[in-house]
């Protein structure tokens, strides 16, 4: 689905960080380089970006007009 605007955990706004994490996991860098790069230290954020799936495209087949 779409990446949540705040971590559920403690608040914290991590939705702009996902473009750039995409962008950058898809050219074979380092998910923890990243994700410190990013600013992002608790653990509970970093999760919010590491576990997400980015499934709307598959979802949105299935949506009647």
């Amino acid at each position: 689905m779409i990446i949540p605007i705040r971590c559920f955990t403690c608040g914290t706004p991590v939705a702009q960080h996902w473009e750039e994490y995409e962008a950058r996991v898809s050219n074979k860098e380092d998910p923890k380089k990243i994700l410190d790069s990013l600013g992002l230290e608790r653990y509970c954020c970093r999760r919010m970006l590491l576990a997400h799936s980015d499934t709307i495209e598959e979802i949105m087949k299935f949506k009647k007009y």
